[in-house]
C-alpha cells in the first residue's frame, strides 16, 4: 500500500487538505509563522536546497514553509554550496567554520529544521544562536530524538550506510540530502540544558507525527500509529524547541 493510501486509511482527515492532525511540518511551521512578523529578519540554519518548497505535494505545507516575502529578509546558512539555489532565501552564506558570518544581535528569528542531529559542537552552536539573536529574538528547531525508536535504530547503523537504509523507507530521499548524524544534544534533557547554558529561555518537548518511516509495510504502519499514541513526550521520535533571548541581554 502506498504512502498516501496508508495516510488516508489511518488519518482520514488527511483527505481534506492532504495533511493529518498530527502532521509535524504543519505543527512546526505554524508556530514559526506565528512568531514571525513582516519586519522580522529570519535566519534559516541548515537551509538546504529548499526541496520542501518545491517538491511537497501538499500546497498548504508548501505555503507554511515559505517564509520569504512574509518578513523583511530570509538569510540561509549551509555547509552545502548547492543550498545557494534555495528559492526561499534572500541571502545565502556558506558555512566553513564554527563562527556565523552575521553581526551580533542582528536576527529576529532563527529556524533550524532537522539540523541539530548533525551538529558536532552543540555548545558552540547555541553560543552563536545567542550571539546573533536580537534581545527578545526567538530560536525554533525541529530535530530527531536520539532515544526515540527511529533515533535508536539510526544510532545502530553506520553513517556510511544511512543512504542505503533511508532509500528503503523513503524512496524519494536523495543521497546528497543525507548527512552524518551525531546526536550530541538530541534528548529533551540535553536540549533544555543547552538552552540554559547558552542563556536562552525556552522549552524542548517531544512530538509524534505519523509513522512515516514505517510506510514500507501496512502492518508496521498500523503498529507504529498505536505506539505513537502511547509514547510519552521524552521518548517521541521528534523534538521541538522554542526559545527566546532575554530582553535583559541588551547591551
Amino acid at each position: 500500500m502506498k504512502g498516501d493510501q496508508l495516510l488516508h486509511r489511518h488519518y482520514p482527515e488527511a483527505r481534506f487538505g492532504g495533511f493529518s492532525d498530527v502532521d509535524g511540518t504543519v505543527a512546526f511551521y505554524s508556530r514559526v509563522q506565528a512568531l514571525m512578523t513582516p519586519e522580522s529578519v529570519v535566519l534559516d540554519v541548515g537551509c538546504g536546497r529548499g526541496s520542501g518548497l518545491q517538491d511537497d505535494a501538499v500546497p498548504w505545507r508548501r505555503e507554511l514553509r515559505s517564509l520569504r516575502g512574509r518578513c523583511a529578509r530570509v538569510i540561509g546558512f549551509d555547509v552545502d554550496p548547492d543550498a545557494a539555489s534555495n528559492p526561499g532565501l534572500d541571502e545565502f552564506h556558506l558555512l566553513d567554520s564554527g563562527e556565523w558570518p552575521l553581526a551580533d544581535s542582528s536576527v529576529d528569528l532563527i529556524v533550524s529544521d532537522f539540523v541539530l542531529e548533525h551538529i558536532d559542537q552543540p555548545t558552540e552552536y547555541f553560543s552563536e544562536v545567542f550571539r546573533v539573536l536580537k534581545p527578545g529574538g526567538v530560536f525554533c528547531a525541529r530535530t530527531s530524538n536520539r532515544i526515540g525508536y527511529v533515533g535508536l535504530f539510526a544510532s545502530l547503523i553506520p553513517n556510511r550506510r544511512h543512504v542505503q537504509v533511508l532509500r528503503r523507507v523513503q524512496e524519494d530521499r536523495e543521497a546528497f540530502d543525507v548527512f552524518p548524524t551525531r546526536y550530541r544534544v538530541n534528548t529533551v534533557w540535553a536540549l533544555r540544558r543547552a538552552l540554559r547554558k547558552a542563556g536562552l529561555e525556552g522549552i524542548a518537548y517531544g512530538y509524534e507525527a505519523e509513522p512515516s518511516y514505517l510506510g514500507f509495510s501496512s502492518l508496521a504502519y498500523a503498529f507504529g500509529r498505536v505506539v505513537h499514541s502511547l509514547t510519552p513526550s521524552p521518548l517521541r521520535t521528534c523534538l521541538f524547541v522554542f526559545a527566546r533571548k532575554p530582553m535583559a541581554s541588551a547591551e
